[in-house]
């Protein structure tokens, strides 16, 4: 599928179908937990399945779980039948574990299941756009390094935290490159750890190897979406774009509209109804009156997709997804009687 085309025919739709990220409440359709789920490429393509089948989605997006590369790397993790999997541990502690951090092969842990599952899924799922979901290189090194100690690593230590972010950025490209050969038309790369840098230290510590990632992964027919959720985007716009994604996801903790304001006009936007929020607390008739909300002040955005602010989680409702598209059917569904009428 040629993606620029692809993107090109999305902004240029008056019509926009909706794209959140949704994987893991395929559980519920399967009947089957989050363990089971992440311990199987056939269920994840089976469940990826189920849920194309049952959505309108603009593109089909695999599991965002940020501790699959980090166990690749040697990770402790916590596995449970009900929540997405975390990393218990950091494995990085001094600049000797930093210099002698080996990069995995690509296959280490879940990752090749990952690989094969993305796999097929695009054997199974023809009609729309399949993505991966790969954590961003900053969000991995936090996870190496502990999330919190690395905000204070990266003013005490910064050639340490370079040393990982070297390596978590090698791993990540030829992960990725992995996921172009299943015949994927992107990836999801979810970095809401720098979310929360102050803009010079994005700079420094995030941007540059985020662009180096898409410099060296992203051609035509394999897309970068970049998602982050972290609180400070707003703040992190104009260091954010430098990348050079083909389109940027984020979360509810910003306004929309202001991010819309702020990114490139001809790259696609996505975001951002609250995922526990609304997906997995809210009701039918809540989530409907956030998607009207919500598209009333940015549908007039060529360049804006409505979707979840962050990965939905496995306990959202499924009345609240299913809600959800409803709603974005009825917006433009009434956006094009409007304009018939004209």
């Amino acid at each position: 599928m040629n993606m620029k085309q692809w993107l090109a025919e999305v902004m240029a739709s008056k019509t926009k179908r909706a794209m959140p990220i949704l994987s893991f409440p395929s559980t519920a359709l399967l009947g089957v937990s989050v363990r089971e789920l992440i311990s199987s490429a056939a269920l994840q393509a089976e469940g990826m399945k189920h849920v194309a089948l049952r959505t309108d989605s603009l593109a089909s997006v695999s599991l965002m779980d940020l501790s699959v590369e980090a166990e690749a790397f040697g990770c402790p993790i916590k596995v449970s039948d009900g929540e997405v999997p975390t990393v218990t541990d950091r494995i990085v502690w001094e600049e000797e574990d930093a210099d002698a951090l080996a990069i995995p092969e690509v296959g280490a842990g879940r990752t090749g299941l990952c690989i094969e599952a993305i796999r097929r899924a695009c054997a199974e799922i023809t009609d729309r756009p399949v993505f991966a979901g790969v954590i961003g290189p900053y969000s991995l090194a936090g996870r190496l390094m502990d999330v919190s100690e690395i905000m204070i690593l990266c003013y005490e230590e910064p050639d340490m935290v370079h040393t990982v972010m070297e390596k978590a950025t090698t791993f990540l490209i030829d992960y990725m490159n992995a996921y172009k050969q299943t015949g994927a038309c992107g990836v999801v790369v979810a970095e809401p750890l720098a979310g929360l840098l102050s803009p010079s230290l994005m700079e420094e510590f995030a941007a540059p190897y985020m662009k180096r990632i898409v410099d060296a992964v992203q051609t035509d027919d394999f897309l970068v979406i970049y998602h982050n959720c972290g609180n400070a985007v707003e703040t992190l716009a104009e260091q954010i774009v430098t990348c050079g994604a083909s389109a940027y996801h984020f979360g509810n903790a910003c306004d929309m509209e202001k991010m819309l304001v702020r990114m490139p006009s001809d790259t696609l936007v996505m975001g951002n109804i609250d995922p526990v929020g609304e997906f997995r607390g809210g009701t039918p008739e809540s989530m409907r009156t956030a998607v009207l909300s919500l598209l009333a002040r940015c549908s007039s955005y060529p360049n804006f997709v409505i979707s979840s602010g962050c990965d939905i989680p496995p306990s959202a409702k499924w009345e609240n997804i299913d809600a959800f598209f409803a709603a974005v059917r009825e917006f433009y569904g009434a956006l094009d009687a409007a304009v018939s009428k004209q």
